[in-house]
């Protein structure tokens, strides 16, 4: 007898992200009715976790399947993973690494790059006042709630990660400066803006300081301390995908940078190709010297 036909995978992955999405919430309920003092039946507990385990154990095995059948790492997590997650978790990982990177002078891709582009000089002092802000509400915090014990080390943690998110924001300006190289301006903002834009679809780079920036469809403003300093016009549209990768198709691009003028300089002399050297048949002369 024939074998029967296994369930397609389309089908598998919704039902591991359908228990997913409502073992999930719960799990968060229960959580915050612990922190809240509420008692909890053992047995309830009890089959929350066996719930969680359980899943993560069938998405461990999905992702192995997957694996096996020629998909890359990220492929096979984004089909168990939607995308939006993704995404913020991803942001998250590389403002936390923007944070080594700084430490340890290690800019993010610019190895072999024709020209790199500082942007963060402009936003540090802002970045830091709100950073000492937010420390200085982390400290009073800490004292507030200390008879509370678990409020009090939830609320601690939150605060620290508050400083932290906010120092990994101007470390991930720091550490991902434009960048100029093959052919490609790689135009980028904090952890969350990426955008390559090939320098045949250029058509006009042009220095022009702007303070105020109002949302249009087709344009995209990478202010850094409420002011843009270099516009670029394409001729086509480039992608810029949202944070949730929502696509964002832009032919105007409004950046900064903390010298635009060889940000200008240096898109227009990659721009502009050489002029060609004419020889005169029998002449001996060229056109360019005379």
């Amino acid at each position: 007898m024939p074998r029967p036909a296994s369930p397609p995978r389309g089908r598998v992955l919704r039902g591991l992200r359908a228990v997913a999405y409502a073992a999930l919430p719960a799990e968060l309920v229960l959580a915050v009715c612990l922190i809240g003092g509420v008692r909890i039946p053992g047995p309830v507990l009890l089959g929350g976790e066996l719930l969680m385990l359980v899943l993560f154990g069938a998405e461990a095995f999905v992702w192995l399947r997957l694996r096996r059948r020629g998909l890359s790492r990220r492929e096979a997590l984004g089909e168990l993973v939607p995308e939006p997650v993704l995404r913020l978790v991803g942001h998250e990982l590389r403002l936390m690494t923007s944070l080594v990177r700084w430490v340890a002078r290690r800019p993010h891709g610019v190895e072999g790059a024709g020209a790199v582009f500082p942007h963060a000089r402009d936003q540090a002092p802002m970045m830091y006042g709100f950073a000492f802000v937010c420390l200085v509400e982390t400290v009073g915090m800490s004292f507030l709630p200390a008879h509370w014990p678990v409020v009090h080390a939830v609320v601690l943690v939150l605060d620290v990660y508050t400083v932290l998110f906010v120092v990994g924001l101007h470390a991930a300006s720091v550490t991902r400066p434009h960048v100029l190289a093959d052919g490609v301006l790689r135009v980028r903002q904090a952890a969350h803006v990426d955008v390559r834009v090939p320098l045949d679809r250029i058509v006009r780079v042009r220095r022009e300081t702007r303070f105020t920036h109002e949302k249009a469809d087709g344009e995209l403003n990478l202010d850094v301390g409420s002011q843009t300093s270099v516009t670029l016009e394409l001729t086509e549209p480039v992608d810029a995908p949202r944070l949730l990768g929502a696509p964002r198709p832009v032919r105007l691009i409004r950046l900064h940078a903390d010298d635009p003028k060889a940000l200008h300089d240096a898109v227009t002399r990659a721009r502009t190709a050489p002029s060609p050297v004419y020889e005169a048949p029998g002449a001996g002369w060229s056109a360019s010297s005379k």
